[in-house]
């Protein structure tokens, strides 16, 4: 069983930067894919970004490259989701992922999820 707690999120303006973190229990961390999705009110939930279990490979939603890294630190059991140059459009509550395959958290199918951290972008 894996645990995933989500921090980070909050209220800032255009233009700045935020960095989520995502604390995982459990004693699979450091091999399973982890992955950030966000949901929008009154959208779908959208995949943002992935990293494999070694933190070599690292995926992005089109709407976030350049702008947004994500990272882990296996040895605190934690992903992070640096997230720089916001817009308002990036305004949703953003949720950790984990599974044993990254194509598997890419896809939205994990496994595991977290609770959520509200992200709101101010004009």
């Amino acid at each position: 069983q894996v645990q995933l707690v989500e921090s980070g999120g909050g209220l800032v303006q255009a233009g700045g930067s935020l960095r989520l973190s995502c604390v995982a229990s459990g004693r699979t961390f450091s091999t399973s894919a982890m992955g950030w999705f966000r949901q929008a009110p009154g959208k779908e939930r959208e995949f943002v970004a992935a990293i494999d279990w070694s933190g070599q490979s690292t995926y992005y939603a089109d709407s976030v490259k350049g702008r947004f890294t994500v990272s882990r630190q296996n040895s605190k059991n934690t992903v992070y989701l640096q997230m720089n140059m916001l817009k308002p459009e990036d305004t949703a509550i953003y949720y950790c992922t984990a599974d044993t395959l990254t194509r598997t958290v890419q896809a939205g199918l994990g496994e595991y999820w977290g609770q959520g951290t509200q992200v709101t972008v101010s004009s």
